[in-house]
């Protein structure tokens, strides 16, 4: 019902991936805009904007949207601002995010990567995910099956980049907390105060309509001659 008639080609379909039709600074004013508006308390926004934050440093690629409702459920936060919070990972962020992480995580290991991180990070990410596939499919025709690059990027991606993810994410994810929690408290003041305004305001007008009623019947109330002494 939802889809469109007319299908995007592959290359605008990535194109749009990379750079969204309203440009990047469009994107996040939208995301301040539904941050802002998200009826919960500041702090548990906050808690859910970190949450998020803290998603985007971890391998789970395809699953960050849970990973992130599921640690903004642990940390009590709002989980629709922890969704949000995940647009911190972005095509423009994922590479610096991934080379950080994995080089932090063999550190912390002792190991090393095989090449450039750079230029590994996507190649073993595919071809772990063409172990996924083509096992699954010799397993059900009785062949027997190869773990080789699941195993390669087990070693030099995935386990090292969750190791290391850690400790930026959750710095990242406390600056996040420490900048929104402000800024939101900040807003839902205004926004409270404006729409106290405005609704005084409103009843303000209502009395007057009302008064205004009430000497119009008043004046109609009054026989001829009433009144004179």
């Amino acid at each position: 019902m939802f889809k469109r008639r007319d299908r995007l080609p592959v290359w605008q379909t990535v194109l749009h991936a990379l750079w969204p039709r309203g440009g990047w600074k469009r994107a996040a004013l939208y995301v301040k805009h539904r941050l802002r508006r998200l009826p919960d308390t500041p702090r548990k926004i906050s808690r859910g904007i970190m949450a998020g934050v803290f998603t985007t440093f971890t391998p789970f690629y395809g699953l960050h949207f849970v990973v992130a409702a599921l640690v903004a459920f642990i940390l009590r936060g709002n989980i629709m601002a922890a969704l949000l919070g995940t647009f911190f990972g972005n095509p423009l962020t994922y590479v610096p995010i991934g080379v950080v992480s994995l080089n932090l995580g063999h550190w912390m290991l002792g190991t090393e990567i095989r090449g450039e991180v750079d230029e590994n990070i996507f190649g073993k990410f595919l071809r772990a995910g063409e172990d996924f596939f083509w096992n699954a499919w010799y397993a059900l025709r009785g062949i027997p099956v190869d773990w080789t690059a699941t195993q390669i990027f087990w070693n030099d991606i995935f386990f090292p980049w969750l190791v290391g993810g850690l400790i930026p994410g959750i710095f990242t994810g406390i600056a996040a907390y420490t900048v929104s929690l402000p800024l939101i408290e900040a807003y839902q003041r205004r926004r409270r105060g404006a729409l106290k305004k405005k609704l005084d305001e409103i009843r303000r007008k209502a009395a007057a309509r009302a008064a205004e009623k009430a000497a119009a019947k008043g004046a109609k109330g009054e026989k001829p001659g009433q009144g004179a002494s």
